[in-house]
């Protein structure tokens, strides 16, 4: 039987994402929650021992695949089908703890719980590749901080930059990704335990002990927090979890859309790292397409419509939802594949980027100097007044030819001796680089302060 493997998903296709997010995932972590579970009950005298080891022994492939499809139509969620499936696997490992399982707890425990662990793997991979992103564009960063080049608004040139600084907004910026995720991973993906209607009664019932202390035991075991109150109708977890997706993937397409601009041919200051066959066109043999960039986009583009169905399932009624928490989940499936993919193949783009200083420099010197209209803006403010000398610059920088030289030429027929060799050396791009070399060097120590 076929699944989506990403076919006709460029932004997370072949990225080693498919096991995190398939449906076996999902089912390995419910088990995985069900044992969990069991080993907390047990420690309070809910359920014999023998019952978390029973359910240790459960694989996913032990389950009937078209029998849990079939049951989530008839009953709305994959639990209770699971659970029905589960009681009957354990029961041919020991039979006396089949009636053990899934004690006092209801389908949305079981799911959230186990969303958060699926949630958990693909943030570990996402940091993972993110600080791999951040290291190779620290070293872009390193190499290339006073390499000149043409720092662009609007589209258009505006004044001179260093690629360093480019990179060093790139690592910026992908650095304080890497910290909201860090804080996401350590605080902010609870544990699901309230049973029914979120009151914890059902598990109460089959123990003395103090109920609460069922949460701190199965969030300890599973590596996730304790919530203070059960969230079934709170899905702030789930949202918390999609703007960190969408924030992850805004930060890499921005780096993305630079690189898509940047390997223009007509620009050509970078190119993406080579590979036979990668970026090739079916019609047109002398094209290398950027492939990568065009990957992380296609997620940045995606992603934000996905947070905002997300956002949608928060606003739902009582303890919980008809509807609400069944949309949830293919969206945050979906959104976790496009931000995975994203960071890998952002990764991969930055490792391997290849930049151009000769082609920058050439790129930098097409206005022939009115790239520094602002630098002799200021130098003439002193000599004509501000208004007089941001009309002459409008006039200058709107003739063609060499600026130095027209503005040498107009200066005189004002009537000031205009000294040729300053006003060239005024007019270099390379030397109006501004506080560029500085501010890669502050993000350099942020990056070394942080490994």
């Amino acid at each position: 039987m076929h699944s989506d493997r990403g076919l006709l998903s460029p932004g997370w296709a072949d990225t080693g994402i498919d096991d995190l997010l398939d449906d076996r995932a999902w089912l390995t972590a419910m088990i995985r929650v069900e044992e969990a579970l069991a080993r907390a009950q047990a420690r309070i005298g809910m359920v014999p021992p023998a019952t978390a080891a029973a359910l240790a022994r459960v694989d996913a492939d032990a389950f009937d695949w078209p029998g849990l499809v079939a049951g989530v139509r008839e009953t709305g969620n994959p639990t209770v089908g699971f659970v029905a499936q589960l009681t009957g696997i354990v029961a041919g490992i020991d039979p006396e703890a089949a009636d053990f399982v899934h004690r006092g707890s209801t389908s949305q425990d079981i799911l959230d719980t186990a969303t958060m662990l699926v949630c958990r793997a693909v943030l570990d991979r996402v940091l993972g590749d993110l600080r791999r992103t951040a290291d190779a564009v620290a070293g872009l960063a390193r190499e290339h901080r006073d390499t000149p080049m043409a720092g662009r608004t609007l589209t258009q040139h505006a004044v001179p930059i260093t690629f360093g600084l480019k990179a060093a907004g790139w690592l910026n910026a992908v650095l304080d990704a890497v910290d909201r995720l860090d804080h996401l991973r350590a605080h902010g993906l609870p544990v699901s335990l309230g049973g029914a209607a979120g009151t914890l009664a059902a598990y109460q019932e089959f123990t003395e002990a103090d109920v609460l202390v069922l949460v701190d035991h199965v969030a300890a075991d599973l590596g996730l927090t304790a919530p203070l109150i059960p969230w079934h109708g709170a899905r702030l977890p789930v949202v918390d979890v999609a703007n960190a997706l969408g924030l992850v993937t805004g930060t890499l397409g921005k780096l993305a859309a630079d690189v898509e601009v940047l390997t223009r041919t007509e620009i050509g200051e970078l190119a993406e790292p080579s590979a036979p066959g990668r970026g090739a066109s079916s019609a047109m043999p002398q094209k290398r397409n950027p492939v990568y960039t065009t990957a992380v986009l296609t997620a940045a583009r995606q992603v934000p419509a996905l947070v905002s169905v997300l956002h949608q399932c928060m606003v739902v009624p009582d303890e919980r939802s008809a509807g609400g928490w069944h949309a949830e989940w293919q969206p945050l499936r979906e959104a976790l594949r496009l931000a995975a993919g994203a960071a890998r193949n952002a990764a991969d783009l930055a490792c391997g980027l290849v930049v151009f200083p000769d082609r920058m420099r050439e790129n930098l010197a097409l206005t022939g100097g009115a790239i520094v209209a602002e630098r002799l803006g200021a130098a003439l403010t002193p000599l004509l007044g501000k208004v007089a000398a941001k009309r002459l610059m409008t006039e200058v920088t709107a003739t063609t030819g060499d600026v130095a030289d027209v503005l040498v030429r107009r200066l005189r027929a004002l009537g000031h001796d205009g000294d040729p060799a300053r006003w060239r050396e005024l007019c270099d791009p390379t030397g109006y680089p501004g506080a560029s070399a500085r501010l890669v060097d502050r993000v350099l120590d942020r990056h070394r302060a942080g490994r």
